[in-house]
């Protein structure tokens, strides 16, 4: 495994996704995750599935030290008691004393982000979770998010992949010392049967979302959460780090065209 290290937070550089997954599902995937060596999950509150993450976890052999927990706050909690009620609510659900990142799952028009980003940092005072962050948020919002908040920003989580490699953004992250964490970075599905990933894989003895998801990775300050629900394909999702893509595949990689994608801004919600 490699990780992205700033400052006190060092973070898996690939984790497991548990958007859509129900609570059984979300039990079965990331108990499946852990005994592959994955040490890095992303749950949200609006994921409806926080109650099968914790059980995996409490399930599981893996000291708590050793893991990186996500979760993210409904953004319809827009006060700062409501935003911290509803931590300890994931907690509980958690069955965890802490998570190490908390995120604002994305930007609510009728929010005000300096109320919002008190209640990140309250979470922060009184002991909820190691870091904050935001998901979401374009580079205006989390340049006003970084100054409104008092502790750092951690993370951006935005949708990150070879059709959408969010360049803006991700110059101003490794400006400004912010990972990005991507969501979707096999472009839900379109890179399954890539023939460019394809070819650049077979080079390495690996598949085209290997390729993609090492695409992502080797980026500065980038980590990723794909989701999967086979255990096949969850130990191929983390065997990326026995291979390097040169500057020049890398690139041919990233051919940005939202069309190719077939997404929709609606996957601003994962």
């Amino acid at each position: 495994m490699e990780y992205v290290t700033l400052d006190d937070a060092t973070v898996p550089a690939v984790g497991i996704g548990t958007w859509q997954m129900n609570r059984q599902t979300a039990y079965e995937c990331v108990s499946t995750a852990l005994e592959l060596g994955y040490r890095h999950i992303d749950t949200a509150q609006l994921y409806e599935n926080e109650a099968g993450v914790g059980s995996a976890i409490q399930d599981s052999d893996v000291d708590r030290e050793e893991l990186f927990v996500t979760t993210k706050v409904n953004p319809t909690n827009r006060a700062v008691d409501d935003i911290v009620d509803s931590v300890r609510g994931s907690l509980d659900r958690l069955a965890l004393d802490y998570v190490d990142l908390l995120l604002i799952h994305w930007p609510h028009p009728l929010a005000d982000l300096a109320t919002v980003m008190q209640g990140l940092d309250e979470a922060v005072e009184q002991g909820l979770t190691r870091f904050i962050g935001v998901s979401n948020f374009s580079v205006d919002r989390l340049v006003r998010a970084r100054e409104l908040a008092d502790a750092p920003i951690l993370t951006n989580q935005v949708l990150f992949h070879p059709w959408w490699p969010q360049r803006e953004l991700l110059s101003y992250c490794q400006q400004h010392d912010v990972i990005l964490t991507g969501y979707s970075p096999l472009a839900n599905g379109g890179a399954i049967d890539d023939k460019l990933l394809a070819e650049i894989g077979s080079r390495y003895g690996k598949t085209g979302p290997q390729v993609a998801l090492r695409w992502a990775t080797q980026h500065e300050n980038v980590a990723t959460i794909p989701m999967s629900t086979s255990r096949d394909h969850l130990a191929e999702n983390v065997d990326i780090f026995d291979f390097k893509l040169t500057q020049a595949e890398h690139d041919r990689i990233t051919r940005p065209s939202y069309l190719k994608t077939g997404l929709t801004m609606a996957r601003g919600m994962l």
